[in-house]
């Protein structure tokens, strides 16, 4: 019934929140929400959908081919409290999706030059920890955990580094990362033949096909992600890039 109600609505041009088909809901992004068990931290609200994400920085050995670069490392965890859709247990294909789209996005455009993040080649490096954790999961999780994810990074400060070689996380640096670039997704969804942005759960379930496109500051697109089963046009694939080059713009400006 819901289903039916939401197409019937894009049928006459509208929404049932009243929005445009390209509005975004109300985007709020605080930092710095957990300064005592997260090296950086924020909470993202997108309507009724808040994302929370922590960085932890720790030691680790890189990989043989890599002797001198850092990593990251992107969890995100669908928690039941935050929607009944989930369950506890072993990580869904919905997770492992968000996770590694969140990750292409910021390993793909270089926002983090992983040479600055060796300590000893071949020997020691720091890994960069992101784990994200939706609170309440109403609709567009791709686009509110990639800014939870970037502004947690912009919030982060690397731990003490003692001169044992070892972490002292109670004692903060005022060094933080680095990030070159600033990948911000828009997650574009076709319902009906229409385009629409920043859905709610039951325009999720109406809508026949999505595509995650994450683009950087000057508009280079470093990752995309297609769902559901309806396939694309050539005429879809570029309606949806251009919305999501304006949105993403438009994202951007939220974070500081």
């Amino acid at each position: 019934m819901m289903t039916h109600y939401v197409k019937s609505l894009v049928d006459k041009g509208t929404r049932a929140d009243g929005r445009k088909f390209d509005e975004y809901r109300k985007l709020e992004i605080e930092y710095g929400i957990s300064p005592k068990s997260a090296d950086g931290s924020a909470r993202v609200k997108l309507g009724d959908t808040e994302v929370v994400a922590g960085v932890k920085f720790d030691l680790g050995t890189p990989y043989p081919d890599k002797p001198n670069e850092g990593t990251i490392m992107v969890n995100v965890e669908l928690l039941p409290l935050s929607s009944d859709k989930f369950e506890s247990g072993p990580p869904s294909i919905d997770s492992i999706e968000l996770a590694r789209v969140t990750d292409r996005g910021i390993r793909e455009c270089h926002a983090i030059d992983f040479k600055k993040l060796c300590i000893t080649e071949g020997e020691k490096i720091w890994m960069v920890f992101i784990d994200i954790y939706p609170i309440n999961a109403a609709g567009n999780l791709f686009d509110a955990a990639c800014l939870a994810a970037m502004a947690a990074l912009k919030d982060a400060k690397f731990p003490t580094l003692t001169a044992e070689g070892k972490v002292d996380y109670t004692k903060k640096t005022d060094k933080g990362l680095e990030l070159s670039k600033t990948p911000i997704s828009c997650t574009v969804w076709k319902i009906k033949g229409q385009f629409i942005v920043d859905p709610t759960e039951d325009e999720e379930e109406a809508a026949s096909a999505r595509l995650t496109i994450v683009f950087t500051e000057d508009n280079k697109i470093c990752a995309m992600q297609k769902g559901k089963d309806e396939m694309l046009t050539e005429k879809d694939l570029k309606s949806m890039v251009d919305l999501a080059e304006i949105k993403t713009q438009e994202l951007r400006n939220n974070l500081k």
